[in-house]
């Protein structure tokens, strides 16, 4: 769905990893333009196929910065291979130099009479064996420099045809770059063309934002009374069991004095009250069941599958679509085809199923976390029933979206697509 990008600060990607991102790019490409060619179907443009075209141009851009960033890749290899190449060169030079010098040296030296007058020459049997020993290095060490030259040579070569064949891919990673700019600009009239229609249209689309919005209020409210219940019901019960243990000492307390044995049961707790409960904890979702559960939520942040198959065509927080239309969402507006099987995101509990004008929705609850799933035409889940990460929960209403939002305990709202599988 998502494509995450890194930040100027991180280091340098590799080639595989620019690769693995391009891929990543042209594929949520392709699901747009899936998304597209549905709402082209409906021979009207809508502002939700303003946000996929918009989308679909912010992705080209980002597939188009990944192939820069692969040219600089490849421009940073074939600079090093460039200094290396130099780098061999003078080498070879120095090889060849220093071969050339003992070749001189051994064509001065190379009668017998001179070699075995150097060693009868010396001055006692070791010495004349040192000197022995001496020739045979020197022979070996004249051999040992040709076979480095050809070893360079060798090695020269070999990053020479290292640098032509990242010449020709630096080549055809710029017929990519030049290819993707004119799509861009294809891209750019045709999401402009969009917009100059769409503002001919501005009544309708206000309309239909404003529906919309009263759509989400309603939809805010019910999860916003639905996790008060929730808070309430672990208040609660975290009451009940507070009394219940103060209640369990205060009894074990009296038969010990009955019996006229000193306790050896802790002093008396006091029943906790709803206020203390609420102050004395950063979540009342206390239980040893329900932190797990928000960790584990919190440990797969990133990680979590999507709810649906589609493209988001309404991105979470505040948007201006064109001038004059804004809106502000809460989630994210995901278009699915109609009919498409909706799945929870993990494992927790059904807090809630709840309508929202003509569709349905269904809430669950991952520890302090909350999910909600909108616009359901049919809910598969009941209230209270535990549910697994992927299983069916309902299927998408004849709109073709399903509105996903996540939130916590304190009905703060979260952008989903930071959670979800990118």
């Amino acid at each position: 769905m998502v494509v995450a990008f890194a930040a100027a600060q991180q280091p340098a990607q590799s080639r595989s990893e620019l690769e693995k991102e391009r891929a990543a790019i042209q594929k949520e490409i392709e699901d747009v333009k899936r998304s597209l060619d549905e709402t082209h179907k409906n021979k009207r443009e809508t502002l939700g196929q303003l946000n996929l075209l918009q989308r679909r141009l912010r992705l080209r851009e980002s597939a188009i910065r990944n192939i820069n960033d692969q040219i600089n890749v490849i421009q940073g290899d074939m600079n090093e291979s460039w200094r290396e190449i130099l780098k061999l060169r003078r080498e070879l030079d120095t090889l060849r130099i220093q071969y050339a010098q003992s070749i001189v040296f051994a064509y001065k030296n190379r009668s017998s009479y001179d070699f075995l007058n150097f060693i009868f020459s010396a001055t006692s049997v070791n010495d004349a064996v040192k000197r022995v020993q001496y020739l045979k290095s020197y022979r070996a060490y004249r051999e040992e420099r040709a076979n480095n030259i050809v070893r360079t040579q060798n090695l020269l070569q070999g990053k020479i045809d290292g640098l032509k064949v990242s010449r020709l891919e630096k080549d055809e990673v710029l017929k990519k770059q030049n290819k993707e700019r004119s799509i861009l600009e294809v891209e750019k009239k045709e999401k402009d063309a969009v917009v100059n229609k769409l503002q001919s249209q501005e009544k309708e689309l206000k309309k239909e934002m404003a529906a919309k919005q009263r759509q989400d209020q309603k939809l805010s409210g019910a999860i916003a009374a639905a996790i008060k219940r929730a808070r309430d019901a672990a208040i609660k019960e975290a009451s009940r069991k507070n009394a219940d243990a103060a209640k369990a000492a205060t009894d074990k307390a009296a038969t010990a004095k009955a019996n006229n044995r000193p306790s050896t049961a802790d002093e008396p707790v006091a029943p906790a009250s709803l206020n203390t409960i609420k102050s004395s904890s950063k979540t009342v979702f206390t239980s040893e069941e329900d932190m797990h559960l928000s960790g584990n939520f919190e440990k797969y942040k990133g990680q979590l599958p999507w709810p649906v198959s589609g493209t988001v065509s309404m991105a979470f927080g505040p948007h201006e679509y064109i001038k004059g239309i804004t809106h502000n969402n809460q989630g994210v507006t995901i278009d699915a085809t109609a009919g498409s099987v909706v799945k929870a995101v993990f494992e927790g509990e059904v807090q809630a199923v709840f309508n929202v004008g003509e569709v349905q929705a269904v809430m669950i609850r991952h520890g302090k976390y909350f999910t909600t799933y909108s616009n359901l035409s049919t809910v598969s889940v009941t209230k209270g029933q535990q549910v697994k990460t992927s299983q069916i929960i309902g299927r998408v209403a004849e709109i073709g979206q399903l509105d996903f939002v996540l939130s916590d305990e304190k009905d703060h709202m979260f952008d989903p697509e930071r959670w979800l599988r990118r």
